[in-house]
């Protein structure tokens, strides 16, 4: 089994034979183990399009030291952390193939491509184990001579030396800040290189990056911006969903919608026509995805409306057993949309989308009028499925599907508001907060809805007690309510609009 955690360390260049400071003087520190000397020798795995290193990532296969094995190392969102997946060579042979636990969180990076070595490092290790009362493990420093090789066309052999300093499980913020200011004043550098490998091979061109708008962006500067902010948190959350986390299934499928939102929203910024395909591509995922999230949202409500409850076995079954059910067949029918080279397929037209955009007429508006047009054109079809709902008796089949209608244009006014963040507008802030409440509201009504037609059918069940119709008709009546609450809430919401 692989496990992970998160490596949280300082790294410094070093001139080969530095002195090592006293660490004794490190705050916590009362002792330290004898130095330990390791060989350690790594074989480093990419793309021939260094897809990984161009997300900060390394896979490796590693001998020596107390963690042989094999090992995945990927950015955390923690500044100075990273986190790292390991599996020990018991679990995946040394001499075997790339384990497949290491290569699912990475597939939307390396899609189709083949995993190639690209990078040998042979590392003569020195660790000192720092520790507090008790012998509670504080940090490891490591003194670490590099000898590397790069296999990539052209690559040559570097050596170099260095000192990494890692926050065991007792280790504080504060132990890593005195660490830092040590180990500079004994003659460490800031590194030149993110990792070993990356020093090893060179300079490699970021694929993934948070971008950046000029001061006065165009409206196609902008729309690029956003989409690659989706791309991004679409990429972020896939590896997620392989493993079924709490939430992915939801924000990468938000990531989908949003994505897909921008390229409806300003049609005029991007040649619709060489957009389109990616954009049905996009609804088709969202699809796939909304299946496995719906069961997973109506698993979550169904178990809230029997907590605090005491409902029979069968009620509880009869409840939630089936959507268990269906949750699980969604999300392998999700795995296997996410394995295909039709997804792996979107995900290349996204990259060639974002680098080289296909400019629409509209594409050098400012930035903000491209916004408030879409703002306007999204307010005015709100407005108008408002008048319809208007139209229809409350509560009719009609009614509830406009109050559907109403529900989903006030998501897409709330990304398009959305998407004119990054501009730092107020304005945009105050009209994507009306359209938050709007949707919510709407979204706990249908909820209410949902539930009342499925307690409905539980009623007309012959073979639960009679507690449970009475538990039954309770719930109901709750659900009423919730829902009268969520109406007046929408209404108070809509007059802001």
């Amino acid at each position: 089994m692989a496990t992970e955690q998160v490596e949280v360390e300082l790294k410094f260049d070093v001139e080969a034979g530095t002195a090592t400071p006293d660490l004794w003087v490190l705050p916590g520190v009362v002792g330290a183990r004898e130095p330990e000397t390791f060989t350690l020798d790594a074989t480093y795995f990419d793309t021939d399009n260094m897809d990984l290193a161009g997300n900060r990532i390394t896979l490796r296969r590693r001998t020596g030291g107390h963690d042989s094995g094999w090992h995945l190392k990927r950015p955390s969102g923690i500044p100075g952390a990273r986190r790292e997946l390991q599996i020990g060579f018991d679990e995946a042979p040394a001499d075997g193939d790339l384990p497949d636990a290491l290569l699912i969180p990475v597939l939307a990076l390396t899609r189709h491509r083949s995993l190639i070595p690209v990078a040998v490092i042979s590392t003569s290790r020195t660790i000192t184990t720092l520790f507090g009362v008790d012998e509670e493990p504080l940090a490891e420093f490591a003194e670490d001579l590099v000898t590397a090789r790069s296999l990539l066309p052209g690559g040559e052999v570097a050596q170099w030396a260095e000192w990494e300093f890692e926050l065991l499980s007792g280790g504080t913020p504060r132990l890593l800040k005195a660490a830092q200011k040590l180990l500079r004043s004994a003659g460490g550098s800031d590194p030149s290189s993110a990792s070993k490998l990356a020093r090893a091979i060179g300079s490699t061109p970021t694929t993934t990056v948070e971008p950046r708008l000029p001061k006065r962006p165009s409206a196609l500067e902008l729309v690029v911006t956003d989409l690659t902010l989706h791309r991004n948190a679409l990429l972020t959350y896939d590896p997620e969903v392989r493993v079924d986390a709490p939430d992915a299934v939801h924000q990468m499928r938000v990531a989908t919608r949003r994505f897909r939102s921008v390229l409806s929203g300003f049609p005029t910024v991007l040649d619709p026509h060489r957009t389109a395909h990616i954009n049905d591509e996009l609804r088709l995922l969202a699809r796939i995805l909304g299946d496995a999230r719906d069961s997973e949202v109506q698993l979550e409500i169904d178990t809230a409306l029997l907590r605090g409850e005491s409902p029979s076995e069968a009620l509880v079954s009869a409840l939630t057993g089936t959507e268990s059910d269906s949750h699980d067949r969604a999300i392998r029918a999700a795995h296997a949309a996410m394995n295909s080279e039709r997804y792996f397929r979107l995900l290349d037209d996204i990259d060639v989308l974002i680098t080289d955009p296909p400019a629409g007429p509209d594409a050098d508006m400012p930035a903000a009028a491209a916004v408030d047009a879409a703002i306007a054109k999204s307010r005015k079809k709100i407005r108008k499925a408002q008048a319809e709902l208007a139209t229809f008796p409350e509560g009719s089949h009609e009614w509830q599907e406009q109050v559907h209608v109403i529900r989903k244009r006030a998501k897409k006014l709330r990304y398009a508001t959305d998407a004119g963040e990054p501009l730092g507008i107020k304005r945009y802030q105050k009209i994507a907060a009306v359209a938050k409440k709007i949707q919510s509201a709407l979204g706990d009504f249908n909820d209410t809805r949902i539930n009342r037609a499925r307690l409905a059918e539980l009623a007309e069940r012959t073979d639960l007690p009679g507690r449970d119709m009475f538990l039954l008709g309770r719930l109901d009546a709750l659900q009423e309510a919730a829902g009268t609450r969520a109406l007046d809430a929408y209404r108070k919401a809509a007059k802001d609009l």
